[in-house]
């Protein structure tokens, strides 16, 4: 099973783990075309990536870019979703709801509108890898918010798979991984030291996730676990 010829577009594709899986699946073969809100980050990324690869700035919690976004697109094979800021930590006692909802507009409802907006352009037999997160399965305080994000993509996951079949939708679940995202919010030798394995993941541990759900054609509704034993201990 491999990549090669087909067309990924990776959502969050310029940084961290959308960037590693955009460097594997181009190692595979595949042609990538990658997005973020910051144009910048876009402009670094295609730098890295290999001349096949196209990119463009879009922000995703903006419906009518990301309609126009996959207007402009070629038909392709895979959608994966890794777009994300750092996760929400809120506590009950001191809620902030109009904080609690802004956390679901990229992660979980900029999700769901490009999902919604790619189906047209999306190739029979190929699929959809979303992002979502241990914390569903093992929350700390403060972590009502964050946990619900990933909880509510789970269940988005196995919706998605019943309705678009025979397209298939997956998610990735990781643990701590070191990316810019938790830069600065986490003591990533504290962490390590508390994990089975030993240490914090890293982004390209996640993109081999992503690339073997693209590649599997028998897994579908699933959600791939990969967080270093963090939700056994």
């Amino acid at each position: 099973m491999t990549l090669q010829d087909q067309r990924v577009v990776v959502l969050g594709g310029t940084s961290g783990i959308g960037l590693a899986t955009a460097h594997l699946a181009s190692a595979e073969g595949a042609t990538v075309i990658v997005a973020s809100s910051n144009p910048e980050s876009v402009r670094r990324a295609l730098t890295t990536l290999p001349d096949s690869a196209s990119g463009e700035a879009v922000d995703l919690t903006d419906a009518a870019a990301v309609g126009a976004f996959f207007a402009g697109l070629d038909p392709f094979d895979h959608l994966v979703f890794t777009a994300g800021e750092a996760l929400t930590l809120l506590e009950v006692a001191s809620m902030d709801l109009a904080q609690a909802r802004r956390a679901f507009d990229l992660r979980y409802f900029g999700a769901l509108g490009a999902v919604s907006a790619a189906i047209p352009k999306l190739r029979p037999g190929g699929s959809i890898v979303l992002t979502t997160g241990a914390a569903a399965d093992r929350p700390g305080p403060g972590w009502s918010v964050a946990a619900s994000v990933c909880g509510a993509t789970d269940a988005l996951v196995r919706g998605l798979a019943v309705e678009l079949a025979p397209l298939r939708v997956n998610a990735v679940k990781p643990g701590v991984v070191r990316t810019p995202l938790w830069r600065g919010g986490l003591d990533y030798d504290a962490t390590a030291e508390a994990l089975p394995v030993g240490r914090v993941g890293e982004p390209e541990d996640l993109a081999a996730a992503y690339v073997y759900l693209m590649n599997q054609p028998f897994a579908t509704g699933s959600i791939l676990l990969a967080d270093g034993g963090h939700v056994l201990v």
